[in-house]
Parts: structure tokens; C-alpha cells; sequence
């Protein structure tokens, strides 16, 4: 049956032709679909890792509830902690930070802002989502240097070369000033968190606050993918009752929902181009086999019985669906890298005003889906067709021919 069915889709090849298009279509928009999604969701994930939060954050119990409000009261020692962290295999860098809130005055003018003190060297490295629009970033060298987010320096006009003061309130209720040269301005990935956020030096923040410790530990890994192992590392490593570990994507809902409104839309075209292979390979499975309806009535004719017919014509469909899905996937995957070559340029994501990049990613569950999906819609398409000519009678068949 096998052979038969071969040399059948051989034999006509126009009709076998016009059904591998279509399935070589459909199971190449597949590909190319979840190559581009897949793209869109692996870049939204690392710029938010790589512009702010970092794989995973380590912080003293209770800091993600009563921190924002009074970060100096959350003290943690880092060195300790830093370097048994630091110890898990797949752990790139461990990072020490200091929150602090207070009132930044640029001369002109008083505004609110959020500030963080880092570590340079060891942020320039995570932070490769970060853009230095004007200026320059800070070095590990910088005393009493500031970057400024975008949206806060174009808001209160505040330009690199400025110096400004900012007051904050310490553990004691005291208030204590510093006096810091802004040196750069910069632009994350959260149009949010430029238009209220300043970053200086570890130690600076640490005088203004009057404090030793960091309120934060932000551990980058060598590959996101380990994420939740690692953290599951740390949660048994660490006392608990003491410490939190907060991965990623707990931090902010931001990732978490823009994927959801993308996948449900995706869904929908992934869906409406399911339909079209559905369609495009039954009309060609359709005009295919009711064109030899006499030759199905003269194999009835000579003894063959209706199941015969019918299981020859699903055959002959299920070689056309491998060959066309095999094809298809060839197709879709050397286009998708030619794509990526290029790129394609694409809008700045929502609450974000940084454009990116995107490629067509080669994702192997998506290659196996489109495939599945290419044999199964060229088998189904040809069920009735097939039951179709089956039932047609001898007689009836046989006029086909004159």
C-alpha cells in the first residue's frame, strides 16, 4: 500500500505539488510565528533582568514588604553572605546595593527622588540593558558622583556638569546632606523608574544614610535558565527566617503581564494560520482525489475493496504531509536565520520608550509543533474526501472515465 501510495503522489505531481505548498506554507508561518514570539519574550526577559533587578535578589526578611518605606532599618552584612552565595556553581557576580529615598535639590528646584548605591565595575557588567544617553556611566574610582535617570533630567532640567544636593533621613531621624556632581544621565529599560531614579557609589550612599551594611545582594548567573535552581539553593542555604530570595520575575508584574497580553494575541494568529493550512490543504486534498474518482471506481472495479481505497488515499496524504512538514521546517528554519541576520526593528514594548532589535529564534519545541501540525492537518483534511470516494458507487465511479 505503501509503494502504491509513493508512486501515486509521484505520478501526479501537480496535484501533490499544489498540497505541499500549502502544508509547506502553513508549517513555515508556524516557525517563523513562535521563532519571532519566542524572540520577543527571551529580549523583554533579559532587559528587565539586565537593566534593574538582576537574576535574583537576597535580601533581610521583610525588606519587600516595609523596605521602600524605611530601607535603613533592613541592614544586611554583604561580605558573609556574598561570598557563600558566590560559592553555587552558575552564580556569575554578586552585587551589594543601598535603597534610599529622599529630596534632591538641583538649585532651580526640589523633587523626590528614589536612589541606589552600587557597586560600577560590578554593575556596568549586569547592566547591559542601561544606556548612558549623555555623559558618562560611574566608576569604582567616583566619590561623590551621580547618574540621573532620563526622565528625571529632562523633567527638573538637570544637566551633566550640575551639582546638586540631596537630603535624606537616617536610622537616627536625623537628616543628613551630600553634595554630588552629576556626571552622566541614563535610560533603563522602565520609563517608570528613569523619570524618579539617581544611582551613586556604594560608600556615598552608605555616608548619607549614616549606615555600614546594603539593604540588597543582586546575584547575576551565567544563564537565566538556572534561575529557579538556584534559587531553590539559596532558599535551603539560607536561614530563612532572616533572609529572602526573591528571583526576577517576583519583583515586578510587568514581565509577567505584558506576557500574557502578547501570548493571547499571538495565539490568535497562531490560530487564524492554523485554519488557513487547514483550508488551503483540504481544497487541494479535495480537488485531488474527486479527479480520480474514476480512477478509485476502476480499482473497486477490479476487486479492490472500499477500505482499500480509502486507506490508499489517506497514505498517499500522510507521505505528502511528512514531506511537506520536513520541507516546511527546512524552509522555516533557513529563513528564520537569514531574518535574524538582519533584524527587524521593533517599538519600544509598553511602559518602555527603548526600541529593539528582533530575530526569528530556532526553537525545537516550535520546530516539532509546526511539523506535527503540517502531518496532522494534511491528514485530517483528506478524512472525508477519502470516506467520500470510498462510498461513491461502483458505477457512479466508473463513469468518470467516458
Amino acid at each position: 500500500m505503501f509503494e502504491l501510495a509513493l508512486r501515486n503522489v509521484l505520478g501526479h505531481r501537480l496535484r501533490a505539488g499544489m498540497t505541499l505548498g500549502a502544508v509547506v506554507f502553513g508549517v513555515v508561518s508556524l516557525v517563523l510565528s513562535g521563532g519571532f514570539v519566542e524572540d520577543m519574550f527571551i529580549q523583554l526577559r533579559e532587559a528587565v533582568i539586565h537593566s534593574q533587578f538582576g537574576h535574583l535578589q537576597v535580601n533581610a526578611r521583610g525588606y519587600f514588604e516595609k523596605g521602600a518605606r524605611a530601607p535603613d532599618r533592613f541592614m544586611i552584612d554583604p561580605d558573609p553572605l556574598r561570598r557563600e552565595i558566590a560559592k553555587l556553581p552558575g552564580v556569575d557576580d554578586v552585587m551589594a546595593r543601598v535603597s534610599f529615598s529622599g529630596l534632591l535639590s538641583s538649585g532651580r528646584s526640589d523633587h523626590s527622588i528614589v536612589g541606589e548605591g552600587i557597586e560600577p565595575g560590578r554593575e556596568a557588567r549586569l547592566g547591559t540593558f542601561i544606556r548612558i544617553e549623555s555623559g558618562r556611566a560611574l566608576a569604582d574610582q567616583d566619590t561623590y558622583a551621580m547618574i540621573v535617570g532620563k526622565g528625571l533630567a529632562d523633567a527638573f532640567r538637570i544637566r551633566v556638569g550640575d551639582r546638586v544636593t540631596v537630603t535624606v533621613s537616617t536610622a537616627g531621624g536625623a537628616l543628613n546632606t551630600l553634595d554630588f556632581d552629576v556626571v552622566g544621565t541614563f535610560r533603563s529599560f522602565s520609563r517608570d523608574y528613569d523619570a524618579r531614579a539617581v544611582r551613586v557609589p556604594l560608600a556615598a550612599a552608605q555616608k548619607l544614610l549614616n549606615a555600614d551594611g546594603v539593604n540588597t545582594l543582586v546575584v547575576s548567573l551565567a544563564d537565566t535558565l538556572d534561575t529557579a535552581r538556584i534559587a531553590a539553593a539559596l532558599a535551603g542555604q539560607l536561614d530563612l527566617a532572616k533572609f529572602e530570595v526573591k528571583p526576577w520575575n517576583e519583583l515586578t508584574d510587568f514581565y509577567d503581564k505584558t506576557v500574557t497580553l502578547y501570548d493571547r494575541q499571538f495565539g490568535v494568529l497562531r490560530l487564524i494560520i492554523l485554519i488557513m493550512v487547514l483550508l488551503g490543504v483540504a481544497n487541494s486534498v479535495n480537488m485531488g482525489v474527486f479527479e480520480r474518482v474514476g480512477e478509485f471506481g476502476t480499482m473497486m472495479a477490479l476487486g479492490n475493496r472500499r477500505v482499500d481505497v480509502f486507506r490508499l488515499v489517506m497514505t498517499e496524504n500522510v507521505i505528502v504531509g511528512l514531506i511537506g512538514s520536513a520541507a516546511g521546517v527546512l524552509v522555516g528554519v533557513v529563513l528564520a536565520w537569514s531574518i535574524s541576520i538582519v533584524g527587524i526593528p521593533m517599538p519600544p514594548p509598553p511602559s518602555s520608550e527603548v526600541g529593539y532589535m528582533a530575530q526569528i529564534r530556532v526553537v525545537p519545541k516550535e520546530l516539532v509543533l509546526a511539523f506535527v501540525v503540517g502531518v496532522v492537518a494534511t491528514v485530517a483534511a483528506a478524512i472525508l474526501p477519502a470516506r467520500r470516494v470510498a462510498r461513491t458507487p461502483v458505477a457512479e465511479a466508473l463513469r468518470q472515465n467516458v
